[in-house]
């Protein structure tokens, strides 16, 4: 079995959106997506993992981030839902499994809410529903920060926020490839997704999730436990995995952890197992 890679770029509706597919072809699809100053390349040991066992993962770069266009600013949270959509469309997949982390969790939380019909599953890891006005707050001096100086400014305090300095320095090719992709991020396309992150409101509308959804969360990641507690609560049938002694990238700093929290994800399910 063929586990290749394969870029393509995709005609979005705010600019091409750049995708890494890994075969079998015909295979169960898994749409990836990532949080923000990151790109698919978050996903690399998860998407090895998941091709190896008899998925196609398609892994996409939020608009902005990694290889996929900017458009102008301002962007929403349903805008990256409609990238989301395009890529399926796209590559003609009908359904699909998908994997989202902070950025992209939280707009798979809106593809859930108003694309059920395209899901076969959610994996939602480290994201909130809303945005109160105190978590809000932060993102205007990132803004600011963004444009002043550009995204490399941005880089180093952000992975220290994700992952601790003593991680960090304990993995230094590491650190380094993280930081220089935070800091290659486009200024529009961070500030565009810092704006659709501060304008986050799903929480009331979750409960409208029939998907079956299973959320997956740092345990040391700040409240997005007790946030996604609060989430699971809202939709029906709804899994919760907390990653102990891990951040807000579980699946960098806790990757054995995370891999079989998502492998029980998609093989715990009798009716989307493997043969």
């Amino acid at each position: 079995m063929s586990t290749d890679v394969q870029a393509l770029r995709i005609a979005g509706p705010g600019g091409d959106i750049a995708v890494q597919v890994q075969w079998p072809v015909g295979a169960p699809a898994v749409l990836m997506t990532h949080s923000i100053l990151s790109s698919s390349m978050m996903w690399e040991e998860q998407a090895a993992l998941l091709a190896a066992t008899g998925w196609r993962v398609i892994r996409a770069d939020t608009r902005g981030h990694g290889d996929s266009a900017a458009p102008a600013t301002p962007y929403a949270m349903h805008d990256l839902v409609a990238d989301s959509i395009a890529v399926l469309d796209a590559l003609k997949i009908d359904r699909a499994h998908y994997v989202g982390l902070s950025l992209g969790g939280m707009s798979g939380i809106g593809l859930g809410i108003a694309h059920s019909d395209r899901l076969l599953s959610l994996c939602i890891c480290d994201a909130r529903a809303d945005m109160p006005a105190a978590f809000a707050a932060p993102w205007d001096e990132r803004i600011a920060i963004a444009y002043a100086q550009g995204c490399a400014a941005l880089a180093d305090p952000t992975i220290e926020r994700w992952f601790g300095k003593a991680f960090l320095d304990a993995h230094p090719k590491l650190a380094q490839k993280f930081r220089a992709t935070a800091g290659a991020t486009s200024v529009d396309g961070f500030v565009g997704c810092a704006r659709a992150i501060q304008g986050l409101d799903y929480l009331g509308a979750v409960g409208r999730i029939s998907t079956p959804t299973t959320l997956i969360v740092g345990a040391n990641d700040g409240p997005l436990p007790q946030a996604m507690q609060e989430i699971k609560g809202l939709i029906q049938g709804a899994k919760i995995e907390v990653i102990a002694n891990a951040g807000h990238l579980p699946n960098i700093d806790q990757p054995s952890a995370f891999n079989a929290a998502l492998m029980r994800h998609f093989f715990n399910n009798p009716s989307w197992s493997q043969p």
